[in-house]
């Protein structure tokens, strides 16, 4: 346990100023059963001094030892809640470089996890200081500055953007994949917005990155030069080599594309970081992939209460970090999807979205002040169709990406249809209509014809 230094706070103790002075952090933790519950105090404590300034044994206090140093900047845990284990732990901000995302997390995400005092911990949420949130780039664009792009007018602000990605995950060529975009952006009234590609496509010997991203580009363009409404094609550049992934992103700009995607967990905090210091003037598309690993946690803890089986840091934590970082869109779960999200989806949108969001005791979260940072748009997916989308955005709002794959693709009666399905689902929720009202009142639409195949609601086992 915690020694040398108190790393507890007295009763009643708040920080003073949080959004100038500490980095505050929300935890859950779970002791190992051989760790007495009755030291939940100071098992509390002994994460925040691994988690800032302390170790595991008293050590030299001479003059030159630092302690003073390690004193004055020691972490302070408070709101302890002993029945549910868990609590806050405030951190001074100078105890971290301000613009040092992957620096921070070394500490309040680090060596803790590991201690064989703990069998589960969680981190609900990290609420950042004003030095530090001004201190990363942000957004380039945000939510209006991407509708600036695509040239919308009043009306087509007040609606979600679409988009599909290709299905099957991985198997089109390059030129079958622009095939598929000039599809997408012809069928129905020609708005369909965006073609996407899916996380686990890269440069393949058969779709090509450069080829890929010429073909698709080429196709946004002739649609546009003849009058088509502005395109997006979420290209995905990622690449474990950071200087491939600016390669390609110069080359999306130089093909007259607008936006790129990066697999934002599996390139690392230092890629995204990176990419948005040397970003070409491209929009950021950020997909989560492997974010399950970090973030899925399966025991009844995740409310909370109830035990925890294993250690995870929430999504919401990771979505405001690559806000800081300066993506523009990311995938944050959505409704009636198939991935699971603990209903924190909607959570996650307050965060992104607002320029001051507060604190919410069902997630534990701890809210956030932006500082005029730009808005990011939450990114619905997994599992969905037209279907499914007045209740997605009745929960995410109207500035939100709602991405359908199959369930565009699926469509019994073909993909054009697929797309004229989806066009007529946001017509309805933008006129005040339900799915169902509306295929109610055109039971031969293409809406109707999804609500009769796959209902309302998503397929979560296949």
């Amino acid at each position: 346990m915690a020694v040398q230094l108190n790393y507890l706070a007295s009763p009643g103790w708040q920080p003073d100023n949080p959004d100038q002075n500490y980095v505050i952090v929300q935890y859950k933790i779970e002791l190992a059963d051989f760790v007495d519950k009755k030291v939940f105090r100071e098992a509390a404590a002994s994460v925040a001094a691994e988690s800032s300034t302390g170790t595991w044994t008293k050590v030299d206090e001479g003059p030159d030892s630092g302690l003073s140093k390690a004193n004055e900047f020691k972490a302070i845990v408070f709101d302890i809640d002993e029945v549910n284990f868990m609590f806050k732990v405030a951190y001074k901000t100078d105890l971290f470089e301000a613009d040092n995302m992957s620096g921070f997390l070394a500490g309040p995400a680090g060596n803790i996890g590991g201690m064989k005092m703990v069998k589960g911990l969680r981190m609900f949420d990290v609420r950042f200081p004003e030095k530090m949130v001004k201190a990363f780039p942000g957004p380039k664009y945000g939510i209006t500055g991407v509708r600036d792009l695509l040239e919308q007018n009043q009306e087509q602000r007040k609606m979600p953007v679409l988009g599909t990605v290709p299905k099957p995950k991985v198997g089109r060529t390059a030129e079958e994949q622009a095939v598929l975009a000039r599809r997408l952006w012809t069928a129905g009234d020609g708005s369909y917005d965006f073609i996407k590609d899916d996380e686990n496509l890269t440069s393949l010997f058969f779709n090509r990155f450069e080829d890929r991203a010429r073909l698709v580009h080429q196709v946004q363009r002739e649609i546009e030069e003849k009058g088509g409404k502005k395109k997006l094609y979420l290209c995905n550049l990622t690449h474990s080599n950071i200087d491939t992934m600016i390669e390609r992103a110069n080359l999306i700009k130089e093909t007259g594309g607008r936006c790129m995607m990066i697999d934002v967990v599996t390139t690392g905090i230092a890629a995204v970081h990176t990419l948005r210091l040397k970003n070409p003037e491209l929009i950021i598309h950020a997909h989560r992939a492997m974010h399950a690993f970090i973030t899925r946690e399966s025991g009844k803890g995740i409310t909370g209460e109830g035990n925890l089986q294993g250690f995870s840091v929430s999504m919401l934590t990771l979505a405001k970090i690559y806000r800081l970082l300066g993506v523009d869109s990311i995938h944050t779960g959505s409704p009636k999807a198939k991935m699971e999200d603990y209903g924190e989806s909607e959570e996650i949108m307050r965060n992104l979205t607002s320029d001051e969001a507060m604190p919410n005791e069902k997630f534990h979260s701890l809210g956030q002040k932006w500082f005029g940072m730009k808005r990011v748009w939450p990114t619905a997916s997994g599992g969905l169709h037209p279907g499914v989308m007045d209740t997605v955005v009745a929960k995410l709002g109207n500035d939100c990406y709602i991405q359908m794959g199959g369930g565009v693709l699926g469509h019994p009666q073909g993909i054009e249809r697929g797309v004229e399905a989806a066009l007529e689902a946001r017509k309805a929720v933008f006129e005040g209509m339900g799915v169902r009202e509306y295929a109610e009142k055109y039971p031969d639409s293409a809406l109707a014809a999804v609500v009769a195949y796959w209902g309302m609601e998503p397929k979560i086992v296949y």
